[in-house]
């Protein structure tokens, strides 16, 4: 079992992940430019993100991506509905969103998700200064990555069934135990 994402060291990982990239993204593109007012850009990022050539670490990386995620839209859209859409409520939303993931969440991986997306809500809102066309903006921009990472996952999964990686070298055995 894999402990981290997969650096595509020069070999068969580095030849896969470039393959999931390729497929991933091509499919992003194709799939969200056929909508009007939605952009491929945030969904190919998570689709990157998300991907990885062996499959446990794939598998951590979309729960805790999509986790993460969660909390930044419920913290982000809270702060959005009992502050407005005023600069103040950013960096309160985004210490809430930390504390939130560091004491309640608790999973590491891609825990800088939750604040980056609730930031993504907040920002939306003040651009568009306006509450409900902020959130509606940012729930956009949110399933655009979901969606993203949704791709990512199921690229990593059929692309370890038709090249599927070899398995690590195991270390020969020393012989026959002594009694």
């Amino acid at each position: 079992m894999a402990t981290g994402p997969s650096f595509p060291h020069p070999g068969g990982i580095a030849w896969r992940f470039a393959a999931n990239v390729f497929v991933g993204s091509t499919f992003v593109w194709v799939v969200l430019r056929e909508f009007e007012g939605v952009s491929p850009i945030w969904a190919i990022a998570a689709m990157v993100a998300s991907t990885d050539p062996q499959m446990d670490v794939a598998t951590r990386m979309i729960r805790s991506r999509i986790v993460n995620v969660f909390v930044g839209v419920v913290v982000g859209v809270a702060f959005m509905l009992l502050g407005g859409s005023r600069e103040w409520t950013l960096p309160f939303a985004l210490v809430a969103t930390v504390l939130i993931s560091s004491y309640v969440v608790r999973i590491p991986t891609m825990w800088r998700q939750a604040p980056i997306t609730a930031a993504l809500v907040i920002a939306s809102g003040l651009s568009k200064q306006s509450t409900s066309a902020g959130i509606e903006v940012a729930l956009l921009k949110v399933a655009e990555v979901i969606f993203g990472c949704i791709v990512g996952f199921v690229v990593s999964w059929m692309m370890s069934r038709l090249w599927p990686l070899p398995d690590p070298i195991q270390p020969a055995a020393e012989g026959p135990a002594a009694h």
